[in-house]
């Protein structure tokens, strides 16, 4: 039987608990194209993502194993939201280029007033820390093949009868993670801004 709450709120979520936002290096082909890839081999490395706020409906969180492009296994807690909006994003990717060194590949959106907007969005991390999380009627330990008020990536090889949980609707307030992928149907960036220089120039 699982927890049920009302509303919860909680200062620090631990990897399986909270929900987080990032957008992939891909996301400009996602713009040209109009959504993101379904389906992936992921690098061999996570990057970093901050948020001021994310506020959503329709959330679900479950556990499966990403399968880097060097057939490396990641396990990781996946959050997905039907709906999203996210402001100040910032994304980093550290690379390293032969001969150059280090760069930092950078993108930046929401920070103007208007939200980022996202649907079908589904994060791949493996750690995420905020200031505040608030869940709004929130089933904790719901089997992931019961899951009703969010959605499991159709991608994803889950076990039915494994734990997961969800909530109608969630709002996380100055979020810091780290995110292996990110899948979402539809993106829309307002006042975006990628680049990159030379150095390390992490978002947190």
């Amino acid at each position: 039987m699982s927890q049920r709450i009302g509303k919860t709120h909680w200062k620090r979520f631990a990897v399986g608990a909270v929900p987080t936002v990032a957008a992939t290096a891909a996301v400009a082909v996602s713009m040209a194209q109009g959504a993101l890839a379904a389906s992936f081999s992921i690098s061999g490395s996570d990057f970093k993502v901050s948020a001021g706020s994310l506020s959503g409906s329709g959330f679900a969180n479950y556990a499966t194993v990403d399968v880097a492009k060097n057939g490396k296994h990641i396990p990781v807690s996946v959050s997905a939201l039907d709906n999203a909006k996210i402001t100040n994003m910032c994304q980093s990717v550290p690379v390293d280029i032969p001969v150059l060194g280090t760069y930092t590949m950078t993108l930046k959106a929401g920070g103007d007033g208007t939200a980022v907007k996202a649907k079908d969005l589904f994060i791949d991390m493996t750690d995420l820390q905020a200031k505040k999380g608030t869940f709004n009627n929130v089933d904790i330990g719901v089997a992931t093949g019961s899951i009703t008020k969010g959605h499991v990536n159709p991608k994803d090889r889950v076990d039915p009868d494994n734990y997961a949980q969800q909530a109608d609707s969630i709002e996380i307030i100055d979020a810091h993670q780290r995110v292996w992928a990110t899948t979402a149907g539809t993106f829309e960036l307002s006042g975006l801004h990628m680049n990159i220089a030379a150095g390390r120039h992490d978002c947190f």
